[in-house]
């Protein structure tokens, strides 16, 4: 990639969480939003040391784990490319720096964890992905953990098909499917998707006993049809009871004891330790 070429990328991923995609609230204002966080909270505590365990929190956008994970004890810093997202940040009280997952700016073994969301579905390079899961296992010491969030390939699929929009959409899908990208993908800046083997292909070079979860779990596709169907309108009586966050989550920690589910999950969570 020629550094025009970085550029662009950059700022194609500045105008979507600047202009079109308001990160701060997207994890609170939808079903979808709020399954995905209860997960990676979830998750986080199963894993993470103690605190007040240092944790890098690498393309954490403006803050929100970063903030659940400080309030908890832990010693966290901060990292993303958008200025934006460091701003809020910082305004929540958070260290945060402006950088590039690719080149950290810590010392060797200086961090217990780091959680990796952004740069593994906005580097779509093979060689960047690498570079920056290199970078996370540098700054972590022996033993220490990273967990990292990606995209399934398959969830534009899934999810073109729920929304009846396969037909209009079937040539971004397709090469999604196929090369795991498209330039041509409107519905989110410069990403990348992976299937379960190649995501745990990536980590397997750089970190011992990766384990993959499906972070939304089968049923967070129930959360992607009612916040497609009812959002800003008030949900009919017989969608909240029970209440289908609860349903989802149920659904994801049960699939949990099925790795074969994995699958239809349309984000992972993957974790592994620095040897």
């Amino acid at each position: 990639m020629t550094s025009t070429d970085v550029e662009q990328v950059v700022a194609t991923i500045h105008d979507h969480y600047t202009n079109r995609q308001d990160e701060a609230q997207r994890l609170s204002s939808t079903l979808k939003g709020q399954l995905e966080q209860a997960r990676v909270h979830e998750l986080l505590t199963r894993y993470l040391s103690p605190p007040p365990a240092r944790v890098a929190d690498v393309g954490g956008g403006p803050g929100v784990h970063a903030s659940w994970l400080a309030e908890r004890g832990y010693d966290v810093e901060l990292l993303d490319p958008v200025e934006h997202h460091v701003d809020q940040a910082r305004a929540a009280g958070l260290q945060a720096v402006v950088g590039d997952a690719r080149r950290l700016p810590w010392p060797n073994e200086s961090k217990d964890a780091v959680l990796m969301a952004g740069p593994m579905y906005h580097l779509t390079e093979p060689a960047d992905r690498r570079l920056a899961i290199r970078e996370a296992v540098r700054v972590l010491r022996p033993g220490g953990t990273l967990a990292v969030i990606a995209i399934n390939r398959a969830a534009n699929l899934i999810g073109s098909t729920l929304a009846n929009t396969l037909e209009r959409r079937q040539p971004i899908v397709e090469q999604i499917l196929h090369d795991g990208h498209s330039p041509a993908n409107e519905r989110m800046a410069n990403t990348y998707y992976h299937s379960v083997a190649q995501l745990r292909s990536e980590l397997d070079r750089l970190v011992s006993q990766v384990r993959i979860h499906g972070l939304t779990g089968p049923g967070g596709w129930l959360t992607v049809l009612i916040d497609a169907h009812y959002r800003g309108t008030p949900m009919p009586p017989s969608l909240l009871e029970p209440n289908p966050l609860e349903t989802a989550l149920t659904c994801a920690r049960l699939a949990d004891h099925q790795p074969d589910l994995v699958h239809a999950s349309s984000l992972f969570l993957a974790v592994g330790k620095r040897v």
